[in-house]
């Protein structure tokens, strides 16, 4: 079994931007920056797909006795809604890299400002800044 871990699904292995005083935000040099981290990120995604799904072929067994049948089921299963969680991940990815395309990577959906370097270094995926991130996640919690 594969153990997915917050280390595999998030891309943390890049060199964090040095921004230069008075640089522009999103100029070429981040939207490569940025390009790079969701591209290495969408191929590790893709690579963990593959993994699973040689894990499956090859570990698929009919156990003879239920008790191991079962924990074979419950790990898939474990797997299965991994990577369905990591295919949603994957279209957020691919939205984000069309984005870079557009020129429109980096602002916020809700109000149009920029989202910050940071922010997007810890979360590549962001479409909202901070503060409307969190009035969402506030009026979320209300309605629930």
């Amino acid at each position: 079994m594969t153990n997915s871990t917050t280390a595999e699904i998030m891309p943390f292995n890049f060199t964090p931007y040095e921004e230069s005083k008075g640089e522009e935000y999103m100029n070429e040099a981040q939207k490569d920056h940025f390009r790079d981290i969701l591209s290495n990120w969408k191929n590790d995604l893709m690579l963990e797909v593959d993994r699973t799904v040689d894990h499956m072929r090859d570990d698929a067994a009919n156990y003879p006795d239920p008790n191991d049948r079962a924990s074979q089921e419950s790990e898939f299963s474990l797997e299965l809604r991994t990577r369905d969680r990591e295919r949603k991940l994957l279209k957020k990815i691919n939205d984000a890299l069309a984005m870079i395309d557009a020129d429109s990577y980096g602002y916020c959906d809700s109000c149009g400002i920029e989202i910050g370097v940071r922010r997007l270094e810890a979360r590549p995926t962001a479409d909202q800044c901070i503060d409307c991130k969190t009035l969402d996640e506030i009026r979320e919690k209300q309605m629930s």
